[in-house]
């Protein structure tokens, strides 16, 4: 069976009723004090406890939760777009929140049970969940090595996974697994439970505090109702996964944009060159900041495109509409992928070109600039764009269907 067959039927999930300045007015004085400190973080390699604390005293784990249950009822658009936000404030910090806000969406589509409403209560509690999926040791999900057994009623989990974002904040992990007999789960188990060990040893260049190291577990328990079938994860998990991401890579344009503005202005001379001897005034560096507000204009709208696309496919997806999900499914996937290709291009060139417009002085470790392009970069790396394209392409030309089965023979690569 795969995903977009699996049968479900979500209860949670129920039309947005939030606003777009009611939710401005919730996040935005906290992605303010989170901002102030942003480069400070970054030079000291800093993990950002208070300011996701902050976050989830202000309620972003429960944006999707309707208002009814006690969340803020937003839209994925919205969603996405106020993650955006807070990663134009710091992207390591709206990175970190990938994964929670993932699980949360999963539980959101999950059929009701008592198990699950108890899932809902952490959520409006501010319990907070990382993990991540990716097998250690060049590991693939086509073969893994981490298993999740039963053991009486509940089960036990052991393995070692990499790119584990936000685990060091987190209250739960989500962690993938096989069964004895190859069925694959995932399992939910608590961050300070016996077994679990997890390690600070993320070695990237950008994103360095997100939390993105080792997380190693040994017979750690994990109960019934915390345990779940793969096949049984909301439809639009990739989708989710990957616009979450581009979600922080356009709050990087921005950023970039706002800091070469100041950057630009607070240049005190020219090059003989120039065409004015006040640099702010020069048209042809006027021109490198309009180019990167344009990379921010095409990021902003590809994202509001995709996001748009994922809650048509959130509202077939809850209506149990079969046939539409299933065209959604696509229409999203070429959606997100038509996106990752235009927000990556923009990320990759703003973050270059701004220091056109900045000269040697754009360059000062004092101003760490360089981050946004590290961040960017780093980013860019976590799906193959290389290949979006490509599939665009043959599914546009040929119909081939682009949506990956990651679970095929010899692959599950993710990324590393």
């Amino acid at each position: 069976m795969t995903d977009i067959d699996a049968p479900i039927a979500p209860v949670y999930l129920r039309p947005a009723t939030a606003t777009d300045d009611e939710l401005d007015e919730q996040f935005e004085p906290v992605f303010a004090r989170i901002a102030e400190g942003n480069t400070e973080r970054e030079r000291n390699r800093e993990f950002a406890h208070e300011q996701v604390q902050w976050l989830k005293d202000a309620g972003l784990g429960r944006i999707r939760i309707p208002i009814a249950r006690g969340g803020l009822g937003a839209s994925l658009e919205q969603t996405f777009a106020i993650l955006a936000d807070l990663a134009e404030a710091d992207a390591n910090v709206a990175h970190v929140w990938r994964n929670h806000l993932a699980f949360v969406e999963d539980r959101l589509n999950a059929p009701q049970s008592a198990a699950n409403d108890r899932w809902i209560e952490r959520f409006l509690a501010g319990e907070f969940v990382g993990g991540g999926w990716t097998e250690a040791n060049n590991g693939t999900l086509a073969a893994m090595a981490t298993t999740i057994r039963p053991a009486g009623h509940d089960y036990r989990v052991t393995g070692a996974k990499f790119y584990a974002t936000g685990s060091l904040f987190a209250d739960w992990l989500d962690v993938i697994g096989r069964t004895d007999d190859g069925a694959l789960l995932t399992a939910l188990v608590r961050r300070n439970d016996p077994g679990v060990d997890l390690i600070d040893d993320w070695t990237g260049f950008g994103q360095q505090t997100t939390a993105s190291g080792s997380a190693n577990y040994v017979d750690v328990p994990a109960e019934e109702g915390d345990v779940f079938p793969v096949s049984e994860r909301f439809v639009y998990q990739g989708h989710f996964y990957q616009v979450a991401i581009l979600a922080v890579l356009t709050g990087i344009i921005r950023a970039t944009l706002r800091d070469g503005i100041a950057a630009l202005k607070a240049r005190g001379r020219n090059y003989p060159q120039g065409l004015d001897p006040v640099p702010s005034s020069d048209p042809q560096l006027l021109q490198v900041i309009g180019s990167v507000s344009a990379h921010a204009f095409a990021a902003e709208a590809a994202l509001r495109q995709t996001s748009r696309e994922l809650d048509r496919l959130a509202t077939a997806h809850a209506a149990g509409d079969d046939d539409e999900r299933s065209f959604r499914v696509r229409s999203s996937q070429v959606a997100t992928d038509q996106a990752q290709l235009v927000i990556i291009d923009a990320a990759l060139a703003a973050t270059t070109t701004v220091f056109d417009a900045l000269g040697a002085s754009g360059v000062s470790t004092t101003k760490l600039l360089d981050r946004h392009w590290r961040n960017a970069r780093t980013l860019a790396s976590h799906n193959p764009r290389v290949y979006k394209a490509r599939i665009l392409g043959d599914w546009f030309v040929n119909g081939t269907d682009p949506v990956p089965n990651l679970f095929a023979a010899g692959r599950g690569g993710q990324g590393n």
